[in-house]
């Protein structure tokens, strides 16, 4: 046996996952919440017990770090840190250089740095934290596992942009999408839900959370995603506003007197999406309850279920028909009410789910109709097993 750690760290907080392998039995899981905060925590799920810890400072990176360790060994999750033989870290963009996870080198850990234009939220912070693993357990294999490698089967017609094909060549214009470890791990659940080989399914999976995707699966590949060059593209999501027109990027830029277009992809990346249509909120469990006396709550909600609509019409189409309709994420998995507004279109195609079954939340459920002819599921995702997975094949 050999214990995996997956490490998930995001802009505030530190996800986590301890694994025994090839067992694939969770030993704990947790969450580090230590940036921007007054209060750090950190909370560690093990059987059936809950520890919650809270300090009353901000933590840096290198001490949420050293507070997981300490964790793992006080509560005797691990005897030893170095039980822990491999660490999996998500990265989100790979580019082109990376089309599978990789062993973590200084070499990849520098081209992870390089490539942070492609994910501005993500690459830079998640060196970093790779660096500081690395730095605590040495003795450990690290390896990157890459939101974009799944999409690196996308054919050209749907990764290119319509621009000068040299800015693909010299520059990497082009989309890699991200979520894509999310979405290998549900679309092999998936076929094992509906009893089928992967290789004759097509499958559209909707990673609905804080970031949103969606990706046309055929055959076990992804043919097309809905984030684009960075996570900014595609639908609407938290904070992020999705799908613009660059000509209305650069007129805002003229009309808010912006200093750089540094500054107006801040704004697209922080300030748009749910939180800007609503001013109220970037939390859809917060724009319900606002929704029947604030206009712009609903209006929101609606241009969010609008956009999943489109896309995955769209990918309906590009397949030439569909299997199954997949959720996953913290709102694809949880939000009944949202999971009913979109499939409200689809009908027609065959997709109809019972209203009891949907009521199900967090939990494994395929909620189709008796008599429907394109099934959907709420598939929860567990990208860190997917990275355990990953690292264990690599140690």
């Amino acid at each position: 046996m050999a214990k995996i750690l997956s490490v998930n760290l995001g802009s505030s907080t530190l996800k986590w996952r301890l694994f025994e392998m090839p067992e694939e039995q969770q030993v704990a899981s947790g969450l580090v919440d230590f940036f921007d905060n007054t209060k750090a925590e950190i909370t560690v799920k093990f059987g059936d017990q809950k520890r919650t810890r809270s300090y009353d400072e901000t933590l840096s990176l290198k001490d949420a770090i050293l507070l997981l360790m300490d964790e793992l060994k006080r509560l005797k999750l691990v005897a030893h840190l170095h039980d822990i033989v491999g660490v999996g870290h998500r990265v989100v963009a790979g580019g082109e250089l990376f089309k599978q996870s990789v062993v973590i080198t200084d070499k990849v850990l520098t081209q992870i740095d390089d490539l942070r234009e492609y994910a501005p939220l993500h690459n830079h912070l998640e060196a970093k934290g790779i660096k500081r693993f690395m730095q605590l357990m040495p003795w450990a294999t690290h390896v990157a596992v890459f939101d974009s490698a799944f999409h690196q089967t996308m054919p050209a017609e749907n990764y290119l942009y319509g621009i000068p094909y040299e800015y693909y060549q010299k520059y990497g214009a082009r989309k890699y999408g991200a979520h894509g470890t999310s979405v290998r791990y549900v679309s092999r659940r998936t076929a094992q839900i509906l009893g089928k080989p992967l290789s004759e399914l097509r499958l559209i999976v909707m990673h609905l959370g804080a970031g949103c995707s969606i990706t046309a699966v055929d055959k076990g590949k992804s043919v097309d995603t809905s984030m684009g060059f960075t996570p900014l593209d595609g639908l609407v999501m938290n904070t992020r506003s999705g799908q613009v027109d660059v000509s209305l990027v650069a007129y805002l830029v003229r009309k808010l007197n912006l200093k750089s277009i540094d500054d107006m992809i801040d704004i697209l990346n922080d300030r748009s999406g749910l939180l800007g249509i609503s001013g109220l909120s970037e939390d859809q469990r917060e724009l319900k309850k606002l929704a029947p006396t604030h206009p712009r709550a609903q209006l929101a909600l609606n241009i969010f279920a609008n956009r999943v609509v489109k896309f995955v019409g769209s990918y309906m189409a590009l397949m030439n028909g569909v299997d199954a309709l997949v959720f996953t994420g913290g709102v694809g998995e949880n939000s009944f009410e949202m999971r009913a507004q979109v499939m409200a279109s689809f009908g027609y195609v065959g997709a109809r789910i019972d209203p009891e079954k949907n009521k199900i939340v967090g939990k494994e459920v395929d909620m189709s109709t008796a008599d429907a002819t394109v099934k959907t599921l709420v598939v929860p995702t567990n990208e860190e097993l997917m990275i355990a997975r990953d690292v264990y094949g690599l140690l």
